[in-house]
């Protein structure tokens, strides 16, 4: 197998699960950051690995058109490609083809669409974009889905979430017969290893569990603290770009994950038949997609709280593009195991802040003469070192600085939210999101440690 979930704890809907993919052990509940072009803007994967990410998101539309799926190929795919040693998800793109509706042709086959680099002209169908994510490499990738806009009539949404059910049949199809085309080099560890075995040998949540070509053997006890980098080849024939490593029969080769998309809109019933009929083709995880696209909060909630009573309960939930801090906590609290959204890096470019006390937009001359740190219960290092007044003097300055610590902080917070979240289940609590409370819980070992005094 290419991916283990087993629950550790419930309380009420939430769960707490452990989720093992071929290059890192996970504790759900968890949230990606976004790293929409094999980077999460402004943070180095060090910080990345220090502020505790486990698993980041990349985008298979922009990877595709730069720096094109070969080039990742060649590199390893995009663990090698951008030295990150922890968990990947690519998305198929199909919500990107979704945006660009003035640019796009939806047909049976596929989505004709114009590149918003430079107009150039391209398709994707649920086999193309499978072939896509098998060369980027990431540990779990999404079946090729049409996202259905808001708000749509019901003829529309019944025709989306049927093209949506054939897509998902076609992407599996073609991923069940190229699984093994992954641009992994698997010379470190031993083949007959499971998940588990491998997972016990590292130890760490987060961190590589064997499919990792590019840590010699002698470092695995260091649990992968350090990265080495892969040596390049420059082949492009399978044993040099690591497609099917040399001497390993395929059966051999621990794959990705391919998780189905459940659509229908907002409607409900669509949504129960879809969730249905993804399942009943099969796939190792759901996600819940077509949300965040203009319908109300409380539609949304009630849409994914409706979705949640139809999936498998022994299967990972993913929960696409949602959403603020308190609600993340709430679908964490309502089942959802994984959740990515850009609004964490998108707003800290903007210059705002989530703290414990609320939102901060930095770029308010309150602040330019304030001395205390940004929020006086975040341990990040941004907040351990800095004064509101300083990230307020670089914002103002347009300082790349700024965008930079923005970033560190918001998804600092983002994490230590669902960290927190999962200690709450794995005590048997419910975790309560209220700014200026609920956030100097501790959380033992994971405690951040004291502000750096200036």
């Amino acid at each position: 197998m290419s991916l283990e979930f087993s629950i550790q704890k419930t309380f009420g809907k939430a769960r707490s699960a452990q989720l093992i993919t071929p290059h890192a052990v996970i504790e759900t509940p968890v949230f990606m950051p976004v790293g929409t072009v094999a980077t999460v803007k402004g943070v180095p994967q060090d910080i990345l690995e220090e502020l505790g990410a486990q698993i980041i998101l990349g985008n298979t539309y922009h990877l595709y058109l730069r720096p094109g799926v070969e080039t990742v190929r060649k590199m390893g795919g995009l663990h090698g490609f951008m030295a990150w040693k922890r968990g990947i998800l690519t998305d198929s793109g199909g919500f990107q083809v979704f945006s660009l509706s003035e640019l796009r042709k939806v047909t049976e086959e596929g989505v004709t669409f114009r590149s918003h680099l430079d107009g150039s002209s391209h398709f994707f169908s649920p086999e193309s974009a499978m072939a896509a994510q098998i060369g980027l490499g990431a540990d779990i990738i999404m079946a090729f889905d049409e996202c259905t806009e808001y708000p749509a009539d019901a003829g529309r949404m019944r025709e989306s979430m049927e093209m949506t059910a054939r897509w998902s049949a076609r992407s599996k199809k073609y991923f069940e017969e190229h699984k093994h085309e992954v641009p992994w080099k698997m010379e470190t560890e031993s083949p007959t290893l499971s998940l588990k075995e491998r997972g016990t040998r590292v130890g760490q949540p987060g961190d590589c569990v064997g499919a990792d070509a590019f840590v010699r053997p002698a470092e695995r006890s260091d649990a992968f603290e350090s990265w080495e980098r892969p040596a390049y080849s420059g082949r492009s024939d399978a044993e040099g770009s690591g497609l099917r490593p040399s001497g390993r029969t395929n059966a051999s080769v621990p794959t990705q994950s391919l998780f189905g998309i459940v659509q229908g809109g907002m409607d409900r019933a669509l949504r129960k038949e879809s969730a249905e009929r993804t399942i009943e083709i099969g796939f190792p995880g759901y996600a819940i997609g077509g949300l965040s696209v203009g319908e109300p909060r409380e539609l949304t909630r009630e849409i994914v709280e409706s979705t949640l009573e139809h999936l498998p309960k022994d299967k990972p939930r993913y929960l696409m593009g949602v959403g603020t801090p308190e609600e993340i906590v709430e679908y964490a609290q309502l089942g959802v195991d994984m959740m990515d959204c850009v609004l964490p890096t998108r707003a800290a470019r903007h210059g705002l802040l989530f703290t414990s006390e609320g939102k901060v937009s930095i770029k308010q001359a309150r602040y330019a003469q304030d001395s205390e740190p940004l929020d006086p219960n975040c341990g990040c290092r941004v907040c351990r070192r800095y004064s509101r007044a300083y990230l307020r003097h670089l914002y103002a300055s347009n300082e790349v600085l700024a965008q930079v610590l923005n970033t560190i902080h918001n998804l600092s917070f983002y994490l230590d939210t669902m960290r927190r979240v999962r200690h709450s289940i794995s005590l048997g609590e419910e975790y309560r999101f209220l700014s200026g409370a609920g956030l100097d819980r501790n959380v033992n070992s994971e405690a951040r440690p004291p502000r750096i005094q200036p």
